[in-house]
């Protein structure tokens, strides 16, 4: 599920192998698409957040939905993505939004599919190619659409946990607390959801630290628990997934995502929040 950098470099060239370029901004939607342009790894498509990793906001889901099965399918085979396909998606901070890519990749059906260890900012510290050229139009694809929805848990399944399970939440330990909240109207967490930053999976260079340093980690959160029993969610669905992305690293499969997370939850008053 992780790609080193010279990996990738050796099979750029290789029409078996599509890479996908996943930055993006929860502040500024437009950035993305804007360093795009400027550069990317050569033969890279541009993956954006906001609609190809997401669905239909209705208000009430979140702002970051998952988008259909067969929206995202058709996503992939614009792009030329067979069942055969190797899919490396990128980003710039270490891997929150690839992570999303990887994610709906495997939920759909496609196992393919891994992240690039250290993303863009290893790819350039190393004066590895990169190109402002579009990449080459490929023949369309042939995924089709399988979703799993067994690796997702609504807001109704999440409400009915009541303390069974473990609720991890993948953002900063401030907005967990709720003394900030620079995106969502309200400030605080889902109530008995425990923190685990996602950058604490980092190492300084942006590469996933090793997994069993991960695997100690979060053996210590589950607490004894079966990773099945656990269920990721940030603040719209996209962050949660580095932690997805850590657990499986460190052997530790089988958790599930809350796709709509604290924005979809904020959404009815009437759901309890906590603070502090």
């Amino acid at each position: 599920m992780l790609i080193a950098t010279e990996v990738l470099q050796r099979h750029l060239s290789e029409p078996d192998w599509i890479v996908f370029d996943c930055r993006h901004d929860l502040m500024d939607h437009a950035r993305g698409a804007r360093l795009y342009a400027e550069s990317h790894i050569p033969g890279a498509f541009f993956a954006p957040v906001e609609t190809a990793l997401s669905g239909a906001k209705t208000g009430t889901n979140g702002r970051h939905p998952l988008p259909a099965p067969a929206d995202f399918a058709a996503f992939l085979n614009r792009h030329g993505v067979t069942a055969t396909t190797r899919i490396v998606a990128y980003d710039d901070v270490g891997g929150q939004y690839a992570a999303r890519l990887w994610w709906l990749a495997r939920w759909i059906g496609h196992p393919n599919a891994a992240v690039l260890d250290g993303g863009l900012p290893k790819w350039l510290a190393e004066g590895r190619p990169v190109t402002s050229a579009p990449p080459a139009v490929r023949p369309a694809g042939s995924v089709s659409a399988q979703a799993d929805m067994d690796r997702v848990r609504t807001v109704a399944e999440v409400q009915a946990m009541a303390g069974r399970g473990l609720m991890v939440d993948a953002r900063s330990p401030e907005r967990y607390r709720g003394e900030v909240e620079p995106i969502d109207r309200v400030a605080g967490r889902i109530p008995g959801a425990v923190n685990r930053f996602f950058k604490l999976n980092l190492n300084a260079d942006l590469t996933l630290r090793p997994a069993e340093e991960l695997r100690a980690e979060f053996v210590r959160l589950l607490a004894g628990r079966d990773p099945a029993e656990v269920v990721h969610q940030c603040g719209s669905g996209i962050t949660a997934c580095a932690n997805l992305l850590a657990m499986e690293h460190a052997g530790l499969a089988g958790s599930r995502l809350y796709a709509g997370s604290w924005s979809e939850w904020i959404a009815d008053p009437a759901r309890p929040i906590e603070r502090g």
